[in-house]
């Protein structure tokens, strides 16, 4: 019996499997750890590779190195191959632990999400106020500084400068959207300095009306799989809150 080879899905799993590595590892992904995976040789995956650069999915940062995703690859990652995005009852339970203690004023609970986001998802945390145009609470920027992508001081100097001017994090946090959950990747945040960033962004309501948004920030190599269930939850979590205020 001829065994067929459906060579888009092969294609569409060797391009998952590259991401998924790079978002732990922050390494060029070499083609024997994926060829390993999939008892294919390296040549194959090799070949691979090269389709999918020649796509724009992967790059490579050097001349015989592993290779890294693009953001066009991250696009399509989370568009197309996130299998699974649920968050464990532990999450929940532990997020929804830190909404135990009592909150009197709005603005506290605003900040005290920004925190929330920080600890759960390991990046930056920010929340919007839409009543209050010129607020937005943000916590662990540290977290992202600390990704080997900002290694580079004058990264670091930019990203800074970037989270300083409130007024232009806003213009993107702010934007409307249709849906739950809106991801901004590389360009799409509208600024080339940090066209090395991306940004997960959802809406909280009180009272059933659009109140503001919540935002993760970090590098385009983040575990987006993660990342969106959690921005959902506490989304979830933080409109309850309000309203009972």
């Amino acid at each position: 019996m001829v065994r067929t080879v459906d060579y888009e899905s092969r294609k569409r799993a060797v391009l998952a499997s590259t991401i998924n590595r790079y978002i732990q590892n922050a390494e060029p992904v070499s083609s024997g750890d994926i060829a390993k995976e999939f008892d294919l040789s390296s040549a194959t995956i090799r070949n691979i590779f090269a389709d999918l650069e020649q796509s724009g999915f992967l790059t490579h940062p050097y001349t015989s190195g592993g290779r890294i995703p693009t953001n066009k690859g991250y696009r399509y990652y989370v568009d197309f191959l996130i299998s699974q995005m649920d968050l464990l009852d532990n999450e929940k339970e532990r997020i929804v632990k830190e909404y135990g203690r009592e909150i009197g004023r709005l603005e506290d609970a605003l900040e005290d999400t920004s925190e929330i986001i920080s600890i759960i998802t390991h990046y930056a945390g920010m929340v919007s106020s839409l009543e209050r145009q010129d607020k937005l609470f943000y916590r662990g920027l540290s977290h992202v500084l600390d990704q080997p992508e900002f290694k580079d001081y004058q990264k670091i100097r930019i990203v800074i400068k970037m989270i300083e001017d409130k007024g232009r994090l806003l213009s993107i946090i702010n934007q409307d959207f249709d849906g739950k959950v809106k991801v901004y990747i590389g360009k799409e945040l509208g600024c080339p300095e940090i066209e090395h960033c991306s940004m997960v962004v959802s809406n909280y309501r009180v009272n059933n009306k659009l109140s503001g948004k919540l935002a993760v920030f970090g590098p385009a190599r983040m575990e987006y799989n993660h990342i969106i269930p959690t921005l959902e939850y506490i989304s979830d979590c933080l409109t309850d809150v309000l309203d009972d205020f």
